[in-house]
């Protein structure tokens, strides 16, 4: 996908994509604060922009990860990347698909999560659960992905990761 003309730059950001190794293995997502300017109550991966400081994509998600749910980078295991996903806002986001060893202990930043909740791997690579809708945004129609899952809402860039990790292991 290109940026419109005119476009500043997309900022690069890195997201954890963390698989549970829970018998049936599931993927552990986060409902970003009603507070937050961008975003705000959307169901996200946990991540965020790359500091200059962080030396790969792969410190930025651990960093961000622990920094959101206080998930210990410890615990987390980087399996490898997912293709590079350029959001509608922006943002260059690299995807970090990580397995995650129970048990954990999860600390919620009230400032930045309201709450983390896992869903079955399962669930989400069924591609009868990959919805396709579409609606107008900045006077063009725009398709996106969508994965409801119970009265969870899973759409935009997340169900688009989602789909790209489909795309890459499953089909």
């Amino acid at each position: 996908m290109a940026m419109p003309p005119g476009s500043p730059p997309p900022r690069p950001a890195a997201v954890l994509v963390p698989v549970i190794a829970r018998p049936e293995p599931t993927v552990l997502l986060t409902q970003r604060s009603l507070a937050l300017p961008e975003h705000p109550g959307q169901i996200a991966f946990p991540g965020g922009k790359i500091d200059p400081t962080d030396e790969t994509a792969i410190a930025t998600a651990l960093r961000e990860a622990e920094e959101e749910i206080g998930l210990d980078p410890a615990r987390v295991a980087p399996l490898g990347l997912l293709d590079t996903y350029l959001s509608r806002t922006g943002f260059r986001i690299l995807p970090v698909v990580a397995v995650v060893r129970p048990p954990f202990e999860l600390m919620i930043n009230p400032r930045e999560v309201d709450e983390a909740f896992e869903v079955p791997l399962a669930f989400l690579m069924e591609p009868a659960h990959h919805l396709q809708h579409s609606r107008l945004w900045k006077g063009r129609e725009r398709t996106y992905y969508a994965m409801p899952f119970g009265d969870r809402y899973i759409w935009g860039v997340t169900a688009g990761i989602l789909r790209n990790l489909w795309e890459r292991v499953y089909r």
